[in-house]
């Protein structure tokens, strides 16, 4: 039985006793997991390999988080150094030290 007719059946046995409150709770998860199965259908995850698609992304995602905050890292390295440097040349030009080259 798919989950359409299950949720079919559902509704029937409403609309014919009354809706009580455990048949609508049955209703309202049948038809959310029919909705999710849906969803998933869309957007192409609705297949076995689905799985591993999300987890080979989330790998990706983890390695370009990475990647970007190395780069961060890399750069203000880099502009510290540099601003360092610069300090350098400064201090060498106060105290003269070409004069003596």
């Amino acid at each position: 039985m798919s989950r359409e007719d299950i949720l079919a059946s559902l509704m029937g046995q409403a609309r014919g006793e009354g809706a009580e409150m455990i048949t609508l709770r049955a209703i309202i998860e049948e038809a959310s997991v029919l909705a999710t199965d849906r969803a998933l259908d869309r957007l192409g995850l609705g297949d076995a390999s689905a799985e591993g698609d999300l987890i080979a992304l989330r790998e990706l995602l983890g390695a370009w988080r990475d990647a970007k905050a190395s780069a961060w890292k890399a750069m203000i390295d880099w502009i510290v150094r540099g601003a360092l440097a610069l300090l350098l040349i400064g201090i060498a030009v106060r105290l003269g030290v070409w004069d003596l080259l």
